[in-house]
């Protein structure tokens, strides 16, 4: 993530929902199971309908339904089941190095993809998507063009005593003031990472030699605006890291019936109100590479359950 500015703000409340559906952002084993399932119903078409009596919209199936959807192009070629989605060009550099991926990469929004393989599965890595916005509408096409699991490499900054640049945070739940996900109405229930894909990471983590921890993260779309009152929010709330893009993620994964699931890796921290930048360190890139090849073990690692 880019620098942090800083400096005394007024209280921070946190902002109202702004649509009419409230969206339970925050969910984590600790609430609750994150969800172990494709998530049934009319969400997991791409119509993106929520349901409703036919006939109340017109010729269309609910006053929710979505007017552009992501599709596949005829000329389009699809792209593996198993994707990597990252959010910074070092990131997905060092994902395209380990996959040793040959020719050049397409173009999806101005966004990289690149095919490769790992432990004789077919992999892509897409980015860098930075932000919640823009890491949504490069899941959603991915989804249209095949993408059936998609796990997420990224930087946070630390919000937790505990929690040290170049070390790794496997997000459980999320903490959200990004605008993305609320357009994605979802009824009552977790929101987290999906539950199986989710043990992949937690399964790798003790063997990666690396410092690492399990926890919710605040996710913003505003690096610039991290106040002092927002970090003291979330950090009583539990929140170990801020990034941009995990909580959308999860949310979309869930709407889309697409299992989700991140690894984070520390860039900088601000839990003392000071922010002290670390993605320029040794230590930072060595974490880096290791969320990388674990990210890529827990996509090769994946079976679709049976139907």
């Amino acid at each position: 993530m880019g620098e942090r500015a800083r400096g005394c703000e007024p209280a921070y409340n946190p902002p109202p929902n702004p649509l009419p559906q409230p969206l339970k952002l925050f969910i984590g084993p600790g609430k609750s199971e994150p969800f172990g399932s494709a998530f049934p119903g009319p969400h997991k078409g791409l119509g993106g309908g929520s349901g409703g009596r036919a006939g109340t919209c017109g010729p269309w199936p609910s006053p929710q339904y979505a007017i552009i959807n992501p599709k596949k192009g005829k000329r389009e070629a699809p792209v593996p089941e198993r994707v990597v989605l990252t959010f910074n060009r070092p990131d997905y550099n060092c994902v395209c190095g380990l996959l040793q991926a040959p020719g050049p990469p397409r173009d999806l929004w101005d966004c990289n993809v690149q095919e490769g393989t790992w432990e004789g599965r077919a992999v892509a890595v897409a980015g860098p998507a930075l932000g919640a916005p823009y890491a949504v509408l490069v899941m959603e096409k991915l989804i249209a063009l095949g993408a059936r699991v998609v796990l997420a490499l990224g930087w946070c900054g630390s919000l937790a005593p505990v929690v040290k640049i170049a070390h790794l945070v496997a997000p459980d739940g999320a903490l959200s003031t990004e605008g993305t996900s609320p357009h994605y109405p979802l009824p009552p229930g977790p929101a987290g990472p999906h539950a199986a894909l989710f043990r992949l990471i937690l399964a790798r983590l003790p063997g990666a030699g690396v410092p690492w921890h399990v926890g919710p993260v605040w996710t913003t779309d505003a690096p610039y605006r991290e106040t002092v009152e927002q970090v003291k929010h979330f950090q009583a709330q539990g929140a170990l890291g801020v990034d941009m893009e995990m909580s959308a993620l999860f949310n979309v994964g869930r709407f889309r019936g697409i299992p989700v699931a991140g690894l984070l890796v520390v860039s900088d921290e601000l839990f003392d109100l000071t922010w002290r930048p670390g993605y320029r360190l040794d230590s930072f890139k060595q974490a880096r590479d290791q969320a990388a090849r674990l990210v890529l073990q827990a996509a090769a690692a994946w079976e679709a359950p049976d139907d």
